[in-house]
């Protein structure tokens, strides 16, 4: 596994296309896209799936120019980031496309990562009894019932929408195993009883590069691509579920604004709670967190400088990895193995730096947590980070391993949780 890296520039990445294991194809919609997918499974914990991305590779000498195009100006030497030091020297970008045509696409792309997922478990999609994705800005509502019904899974799944922007991946995986969330949630509360002993894909499928073509933030253009990255569970067979939790901390300065192309009842009603649980369909719970959006209609995401960003995810997430720390370390102690260390953590990528900070104050507070930095090649891919990160480690991990899931996202939304891994079933 590839540890943390020292502060600076990744060394010897090469574009994910490039990579061995990768199974490239091109997909006829518009001018041609360019779709690449590692499948990853460990039969020894029974866990497998399926990460890649969708578009045309940008390095970051190339991509100057992308965000040119799109801005329609030069850009000042100024607003050129120093990515490198950030974690990322490439991402992916669809061509601008048609609507239509974009939502062919990600629905196409969505259901083949479920279709391989499923395989790499063992499963076929009609199988899947359980679906939960993570999308931040999603290309229609119904995104995730698409991709289902494209990929083969039965209508009769359960199916759970969840838009929590960069926490949204693992939001679902703490819905699919915690059973102790908040009854606040209503019917999304007590999904991991529903689930438990199921076979169940859990992940975020990010079409970044479709939403951020108009925008005018030009960090935002600069950081953010398209990917995805989805798992295969049987919660408490091959997943077990050991603490966690959840929080929200309104972002009130509008530190990173992002538009809701999801419905929220809070937009008709100040009282309304930030996380707002629906039902669209007889078998689609939608979890949807309320976002400080942007002013112009036309924005999708307007951030702050990187200085706003580790004031808005450090010290809230320190506190939120804090208490899940302290309540697996109470756990263990009550199974009789204090002690005993967490594997690995798998923390939402949203830069090198924000990762490195977190990790010293937690030092500080004499929590140390092994925290890789696993996709340099990909740039900030929102929902989709945590589990193409897990599936990075996935190889190296063993029956009985413990690993703590860091998922935090604008809103802002965190949730934290400690798993055990089983053995293969």
């Amino acid at each position: 596994m590839q540890d943390t890296a020292a502060p600076g520039a990744p060394t010897g990445v090469t574009s994910f296309f490039d990579q061995p294991g990768v199974q490239l194809e091109e997909i006829a919609i518009g001018p041609g896209v360019p779709l690449g997918i590692e499948v990853v499974s460990n039969a020894g914990v029974g866990i497998g799936g399926a990460y890649g991305a969708w578009g045309k590779p940008y390095d970051n000498a190339a991509l100057p120019a992308l965000v040119e195009d799109c801005q329609g100006r030069a850009m000042d030497d100024a607003e050129k980031m120093n990515l490198a030091e950030l974690g990322f020297v490439c991402r992916h970008h669809v061509p601008n496309m048609p609507k239509a045509l974009q939502t062919e696409l990600e629905v196409q792309v969505g259901a083949r990562f479920l279709v391989e997922a499923a395989h790499a478990n063992g499963w076929e999609p009609a199988d899947v009894e359980g679906l939960l994705i993570g999308v931040t800005l999603p290309v229609v509502e119904d995104y995730t019932e698409r991709i289902a019904r494209a990929a083969g899974i039965p209508e009769s799944a359960l199916k759970v929408s969840v838009h929590k922007a960069c926490d949204g991946s693992v939001a679902g995986l703490n819905l699919a195993l915690n059973p102790g969330l908040p009854t606040s949630l209503g019917p999304a509360s007590r999904l991991a009883e529903k689930l438990y002993g199921k076979r169940v894909l859990v992940g975020g499928i990010e079409g970044l590069s479709r939403a951020l073509r108009s925008s005018r933030d030009i960090q935002a253009q600069q950081l953010f691509g398209s990917a995805a990255g989805v798992i295969g569970v049987i919660p408490g067979q091959t997943m077990k579920f050991l603490a966690g939790g959840m929080q929200e901390v309104y972002d009130q300065e509008g530190l990173l604004q992002v538009h809701m192309l999801y419905p929220h009842a809070r937009s008709a009603s100040a009282d309304a709670p930030l996380i707002d649980v629906t039902r669209p369909g007889e078998n689609h719970i939608r979890v949807a967190g309320f976002q400080h959006e942007p002013a112009a209609a036309s924005e999708t995401v307007v951030m702050a400088g990187p200085m706003g960003m580790v004031k808005l995810f450090v010290r809230s997430g320190v506190v939120a990895v804090r208490g899940v720390v302290q309540s697996y370390r109470q756990r263990m102690s009550d199974l009789g193995m204090p002690g005993k260390e967490i594997t690995v953590t798998i923390a939402h990528h949203a830069n090198l730096k924000i990762n490195q900070l977190k990790d010293r104050y937690l030092q500080k507070e004499g929590i140390n947590l092994r925290i890789p930095w696993l996709l340099s090649e990909f740039g900030n891919v929102s929902a989709a980070s945590c589990m193409i990160a897990f599936l990075r480690a996935l190889k190296q991990l063993q029956p009985g391993d413990n690993v703590l899931f860091d998922g935090f996202g604008a809103g802002t939304y965190y949730d934290v949780l400690a798993v055990e891994l089983g053995a293969g079933v």
